[in-house]
């Protein structure tokens, strides 16, 4: 049964309002793009009156789940331009993987290793907001965050999020990830022979898969594979059969560029950075890593989503 994207909004505010019987459905605006309150977790985007994103900023929880580990720091759902869902949160197959996010299966302090990939010994903290930007142009986002390790602080971390306006066909969504450790060094490192580790994103049900490559459409899975940019596309939109889908690029000024990728047909984009090789990170040396997710309707070949790339790679160059 195909879910409108008023009906997919809906139940994403029910299911916070389970929690908080006070959570109400956000006034609709006709133009421009505002922020609204989700409960005291989450925080959504719109732009008119369609959705755009929602963030947890709070340790989100599912009842159908129930020996799942609570995560925050997470953008789900990401909407498509017809308001589609077109990410999952807490799906069977890996119930720790969760919309857009970013994590690392081996994060050393010290002797001690941590993993944010399966949300073991590590948590994200909220900790304020740096902006909450919103007007008929764009909206902002600016996030403080720290990882914790039991009550210290291991990492500060600052999310930056510019949403761009819907044109006819695709959206783009600017994220800007930067990370300090605050007391002794970090190190970070990819899974073993995949190079999973960074930035991930996990995509809804869907009966048919396309990924794209620059070198085209990709048949089998990819693994520890350079690229610049990957896109999946799909038949999110469910009943209408029409698809669409998610192109995450990386900036040219990207560590390491361009970095090692992780591609699955069950639905899976994530960039390896830094990949199976750790990279240690000096304390109060903060890193930077920068992506654009492109959104957007049918499903695009490597000629359009390079050209896409393109513009946006000179855009990135000028600022």
């Amino acid at each position: 049964m195909r879910l409108s994207w008023g009906t997919a909004l809906l139940a994403c505010v029910a299911s916070v309002a389970a929690q908080n019987p006070e959570t109400k459905s956000p006034a609709v605006s006709p133009t421009g793009f505002r922020f609204e309150a989700i409960g005291d977790k989450s925080v959504g985007l719109w732009e008119g009156d369609r959705p755009v994103f929602v963030y947890h900023f709070g340790a989100v929880t599912n009842s159908n789940a129930p020996n799942a580990r609570g995560r925050s720091n997470y953008f789900h759902p990401l909407y498509g331009l017809d308001g589609e869902v077109l990410t999952d949160d807490f799906p069977q197959d890996h119930d720790y993987h969760r919309g857009l996010y970013w994590a690392w299966s081996h994060i050393r302090v010290g002797d001690q290793e941590y993993d944010s990939w399966s949300l073991r010994g590590i948590r994200y903290e909220f900790r304020r907001w740096l902006a909450k930007e919103a007007r008929a142009d764009g909206a902002r986002l600016g996030v403080e965050n720290g990882w914790f390790v039991g009550d210290k602080q291991i990492m500060r971390e600052t999310v930056w999020v510019k949403v761009h306006p819907r044109s006819a066909s695709n959206r783009a969504i600017d994220l800007e990830l930067t990370w300090m450790p605050t007391d002794g060094a970090v190190s970070l490192q990819g899974a073993e022979g995949k190079s999973y580790g960074g930035l991930t994103l996990r995509f809804g049900p869907r009966s048919k898969t396309l990924i794209t490559v620059p070198g085209g459409r990709t048949s089998g899975d990819l693994v520890m594979t350079n690229l610049p940019w990957a896109d999946l596309s799909g038949d999110l939109r469910k009943v209408s059969g029409e698809l669409s889908g998610i192109a995450v690029f990386v900036n040219p000024g990207h560590p390491d560029y361009p970095p090692t990728w992780m591609t699955r047909h069950y639905g899976l984009l994530a960039v390896g950075w830094p990949g199976v090789r750790s990279k240690m990170l000096p304390a109060g040396q903060p890193v930077t890593c920068r992506y654009r997710i492109w959104i957007h309707r049918g499903t695009p070949d490597a000629v359009e989503i390079k050209r896409a790339y393109e513009e946006y790679c000179a855009t990135a160059r000028n600022h």
